[in-house]
């Protein structure tokens, strides 16, 4: 049910997503979804009404003498070639993407799109900076003043206004093609690799309003400056005042309001990456100070509400680590609580603390704890660093596999290594006031989550599982601190331990006695383990 539920909230707040998009984005998405290139060509024909509305400009300042439409056609010729020759550089550019669409979904073909639509504005403007001036707008020109019979002195001033007209173009140009490629974009940013970085040039967001905000106010001054002006005609020697006084404005006051703005922006910007930085290398105490009641306030408050849930999901990690294997922990991270069971080979270790029920009915409730924990503490350590996974504590024993929740090879000779390791700590930590004894076995088991009523643990089940509880148990009886079953040691590495075979143990539920063995490393220069003498507490 909670699985269900979870999954119609996740499609609520898609379809709110989507509807809180405006007309224009949702429309742009809709036609990218069908054609992811058919909105980049579309977008060219914005030169078409550039072109005009620079060509309605200059009749404010000069009568065009019954010819405004010639000029207007020959104006939409030139855009037409500009965009013909857009149009076939920019398909050249969009090869990866189709590419990609097509099934080439590896890291290489992902990336390779995904730049190639990321650079698209900006690689276009480079690759077209001077065909727009040279084969375009200086024809155009020369045409006008021919066809006008403009004097020589109307060059330098059309070519300074019309260059500001096709700056306003590229800028609008730019901008439309960062909106009808974000769609695809997107798609394609979903499919990139963790570790990808981003290497691509791109346009700093101060530069584009350095570039943006003063030439709009030119081209709106001289829109302005045309209409106010008395009459329409023979007035291009007030389109070049005009111009000037423009240019003037543009660079000192309207400049420095967008200098202002950048500023107030670029603070909240860098507050934002800052803060980013911090919660990437972990720490999740970073917050954005929230200055503003705009977008950059709520995306501010946005990022904090953010953190706070990753501070407490990492809490929650830290608190679930404390109780839960850290390995089992970050697979129930990954892959959710249901862990399905699956059938293993793995080796099970068995550790339980001699005579521990007689040392706890003497012993204060608080002693008792605190000499448990302090056990635990170093032995949990060194199952770890032999690969193994603290699965359960039983009062005074532990059960350990290896080999499990993750596959570990050579899990039979981790689990042994683990085993004489523990037994040597304990004699030199505690000098014979604690004893253990640890028994393993390899063999097949169950492994997965059991539970119910909202409880559920992850364990192991077999008969390897019971078999290791029983090899354990039988070291009171040979004295032995470590035991092993023969289905462990024919999986070991003979020329590395040396072993000491017991008696055959009958076991509860076995019908064929289990051979058992003793093993001690050849360095040590002993057989098995021996028993430690009893002393006070803990025998």
């Amino acid at each position: 049910m909670l699985g269900v539920l979870g999954r119609l909230r996740a499609v609520c707040v898609r379809h709110r997503a989507v509807l809180e998009q405006d007309p224009i984005d949702r429309a742009v998405r809709a036609i990218a979804r069908r054609n992811s290139y058919a909105l980049v060509w579309a977008q060219f024909g914005v030169a078409h009404l550039v072109a005009a509305g620079g060509l309605g400009l200059l009749s404010l300042y000069q009568s065009m003498h019954g010819k405004f439409w010639l000029l207007f056609a020959v104006a939409q010729a030139l855009v037409s070639l500009d965009n013909l020759v857009s149009i076939k550089l920019t398909r050249r550019m969009w090869r990866p993407v189709w590419a990609w669409e097509r099934g080439a979904r590896d890291d290489a073909a992902t990336i390779a799109a995904w730049t190639a639509l990321a650079t698209l504005p900006l690689t276009y403007l480079r690759r077209m900076r001077t065909y727009p001036l040279i084969f375009a707008w200086l024809p155009f020109l020369v045409f006008v003043i021919a066809e006008l019979h403009l004097p020589w002195y109307s060059f330098v001033v059309l070519l300074a206004v019309g260059t500001s007209v096709i700056a306003c173009g590229i800028i609008v140009r730019y901008f439309l093609m960062e909106i009808v490629t974000r769609p695809v974009i997107e798609r394609i940013a979903e499919h990139l690799p963790a570790d990808f970085a981003i290497d691509a040039p791109g346009l700093p967001l101060r530069v584009r309003l350095f570039l943006a905000a003063p030439i709009i106010n030119v081209i709106t001054a001289l829109v302005v400056g045309g209409l106010s002006a008395a009459g329409h005609h023979e007035h291009l020697q007030n389109l070049g005042v005009s111009w000037l006084i423009a240019v003037g404005v543009a660079l000192t006051i309207s400049l420095e309001l967008v200098v202002l703005a950048v500023r107030v922006l670029a603070s909240s910007l860098n507050d934002l990456r800052r803060a980013t930085e911090r919660v990437r290398d972990g720490d999740y105490s970073a917050r954005v100070p929230v200055v503003a009641t705009d977008e950059s306030g709520k995306l501010a408050q946005s990022f904090n509400r953010m953190v706070e849930g990753l501070q407490e999901r990492e809490r929650l990690r830290e608190a679930f680590g404390a109780y839960v294997d850290p390995g089992l922990a970050e697979r129930v991270l990954r892959e959710g609580s249901e862990l399905a069971g699956e059938e293993l080979e793995v080796s099970v270790l068995f550790l339980d603390i001699r005579n521990f029920t007689s040392y706890a009915e003497r012993a204060e409730p608080q002693d008792v704890v605190a000499l448990l924990n302090g056990l635990w503490e170093q032995i949990v350590p060194v199952l770890m660093l032999h690969g193994g996974h603290a699965n359960k504590f039983i009062g005074d024993g532990l059960l350990a596999v290896f080999g499990a929740p993750e596959p570990l090879p050579g899990h039979a000779e981790h689990a042994v290594d683990a085993a004489l390791a523990l037994a040597a700590l304990v004699g030199e930590r505690y000098a014979g006031q604690v004893r253990v004894g640890i028994g393993v076995n390899t063999g097949t088991v169950i492994a997965g989550t059991v539970g119910g009523g909202g409880r559920i643990e992850f364990t192991v089940i077999g008969d390897a599982v019971n078999t290791a509880a029983r090899v354990e148990a039988a070291t009171r009886e040979t004295g032995d601190d470590v035991l092993i079953t023969e289905a462990t040691r024919a999986c070991l590495c003979h020329d590395r331990l040396e072993f000491l075979e017991r008696p055959p143990v009958p076991m509860k539920g076995k019908s064929v006695a289990v051979r058992l063995w003793a093993p001690t490393a050849p360095s040590t220069g002993t057989g098995a383990l021996t028993p430690a003498e009893s002393v006070p507490g803990v025998d």
